[in-house]
Order: C-alpha cells, then sequence, then structure tokens
C-alpha cells in the first residue's frame, strides 16, 4: 500500500476518509494545489490535498502539489516547499474553540465519547480550550446549490446521454442543478461569502476551531449511505457529510487526524477535525502533528477479520 495519494475533497472526499481509514486527510485553502485541467477554472469548491498514513507524510506529499501554475487562475503563488519546513511548534496559550456538534448536528454517541477524551491533549499541549462555533446558518442552501451547479457543469452531458450507467444520487444532483434558478445560484455565493467572513472573524478571537470530522463511524460496507444518525433521518446522500461540508463552504483549510477508536467490540476509528485560519495550511498541519505526536493514535491498527 503507497503511504500517501491525493484527491479532490468537495464534500469530504478527503477527510472522511482519512477518519474512517485511521490516517490523515488534508483539504488545504483553495488554490494551494493547482487543479488543471477542470471545465471550470474558477471552482473553489473542490480542491486537491493529500492523504497520508500520517502528518509529516501528508506535508511532504503537499511539498510536491502545491505551488503556482499559470493554468490555474486561483492559484497561490507561495511554492511547495514552505510544507517542507519542520513542523515542530509549541502551542502553550494557543487559543482553541472546541465544538461537538457544530452547533447541533446529529452526532452518534459513539463518536462524541471518543472526542471528549481529547480534550485533555490540547490542554496538555499548553492549549486555551473553549466551547465555541461559528455560526453556521446558511450553509446548506449555499453547499447543495454550489455542489448541484458544479455537477451539472461537470456530469449533466454524461447524464444526458449515458443516464444509466451514471449512479443514482449523481443523476439526483445534476437534476437538481439543471433546476437552479438566477435567484438560487446568486443566493448561494452570497450565503457563501457571508460563511467565510463570520469563520474568518470568529478565527480572529480562536486560532483553530476543532469538531468532528464525520457524523458517526464507519457503517457497512454494504450500506450505500447512512440514513439515520442518532435517531434523525437524513434527507438526501450528502445529510450525514454536513459536519465536514460545514468547513468546505467557509473555504478555510481542515484535516482530519486519527483520535481514537469506538468501545465496540470490533473498535472503530474516529477522526478529529483541525479547522484553521485562510491559508494557515501550514498552522493546521503543524497543530495536527503536535496533536498527533502526543497520542500516536495513527500506529494503531484493528486486527483483521479472517
Amino acid at each position: 500500500m503507497l503511504p500517501f495519494a491525493d484527491g479532490s475533497d468537495v464534500a469530504a472526499s478527503l477527510r472522511n476518509p482519512g477518519s474512517y481509514c485511521n490516517v490523515a486527510g488534508f483539504r488545504p485553502s483553495p488554490g494551494r494545489v493547482p487543479a488543471w485541467p477542470l471545465p471550470d477554472a474558477w471552482d473553489v469548491l473542490g480542491v486537491f490535498g493529500p492523504l497520508a498514513r500520517n502528518v509529516e507524510d501528508a506535508a511532504f506529499l503537499l511539498s510536491a502539489m502545491a505551488g503556482p501554475d499559470p493554468r490555474a487562475p486561483t492559484s497561490i503563488a507561495e511554492p511547495g516547499r514552505i510544507f517542507s519546513r519542520s513542523l515542530s511548534r509549541h502551542f502553550e496559550k494557543t487559543k482553541i474553540a472546541w465544538s461537538k456538534n457544530l452547533g447541533g448536528l446529529p452526532m452518534d454517541p459513539r463518536v462524541t465519547t471518543v472526542l471528549e477524551r481529547q480534550r485533555k491533549i490540547l490542554v496538555d499541549l499548553g492549549c486555551i480550550v473553549e466551547e465555541a462555533e461559528p455560526d453556521f446558518s446558511g450553509a446548506t442552501e449555499a453547499f447543495e446549490a454550489l455542489r448541484a451547479m458544479s455537477f451539472t457543469l461537470r456530469h449533466a452531458e454524461l447524464v444526458r446521454t449515458r443516464r444509466a450507467e451514471v449512479k443514482d444520487t449523481i443523476v439526483w444532483n445534476v437534476e437538481q442543478g439543471l433546476q437552479l434558478a438566477p435567484e438560487k445560484i446568486a443566493r448561494a455565493e452570497a450565503l457563501r461569502t457571508e460563511l467565510f467572513h463570520r469563520m474568518r472573524q470568529f478565527l480572529e478571537r480562536y486560532e483553530f476551531f476543532l469538531c468532528p470530522v464525520s457524523q458517526l463511524p464507519p457503517y457497512p460496507v454494504t450500506q450505500e449511505y447512512p440514513k439515520e444518525i442518532a435517531g434523525k433521518k437524513m434527507t438526501n446522500y450528502l445529510d450525514w457529510m454536513k459536519s465536514c461540508y460545514y468547513i468546505t463552504i467557509t473555504s478555510h483549510p481542515a484535516i482530519s487526524v486519527p483520535a481514537g477508536f469506538t468501545d465496540d467490540a470490533e473498535p472503530l476509528p474516529v477522526g478529529l477535525q483541525i479547522v484553521g485560519r485562510y491559508r494557515d495550511d501550514f498552522g493546521v498541519l503543524q497543530l495536527a502533528h503536535a496533536y498527533e505526536a502526543a497520542t500516536r493514535h495513527w500506529q494503531r491498527r484493528p486486527a483483521l477479520a479472517r
């Protein structure tokens, strides 16, 4: 198995796999990793980033992936080599906001139990940990509209010509996009801007925001997607990923780092999501590295079923 890989994170495609596989999955700031070729060079909802066995490997891969590219108009000018520096840092008196459920999302109690055990680790690192979260009002409306618009751009022709070969949820998302009124798209863009500024202002008071990656532990491979969490029914195939896409829509960098295992007979991995200030990708990696070094959760491997 390769020690790392890269992929695109729109809703949670780097962070959820990281959480569910007990590895690090990093969604960097939009533009950090140039994306080309794409049908919409200006789209920043989906970003590319590393998926690696630990944070140090994620930073190593990012050092090769990141950097400017004239073909990608949103790419950041900083060279990738900035991520090859030492990740070591002291966190005494660093203010951190801690959220159990991002303002009321349904959360499997097994996830909450594992993550609550981790707060002491941050305190031991010297951090000042306070319960708080920004206002995520409008996040679902903005994300669902902008994702549908993106899916229409990328997949509408495929759905039109080869519909029987396309997954039902993709067809649903494309058809959502085809039905979007201009006013709905404009409102989604305005909401995204508001959400960015709310998170930006929130992180002027705190340097980092910590919360669950996933709202439930890994589920059976035979299940297409979770239909219910903590007794609350999901309305579509995206609902169970709100704990990630609430962050996506703010455009701030976020990493999933292993946070331990559930108390089930067959323990399941749980990830901690670390969100940083806009374009402070290196700072996110530094805190994740310090937390990882203090816990070594990434080194634990469950026994394979025979």
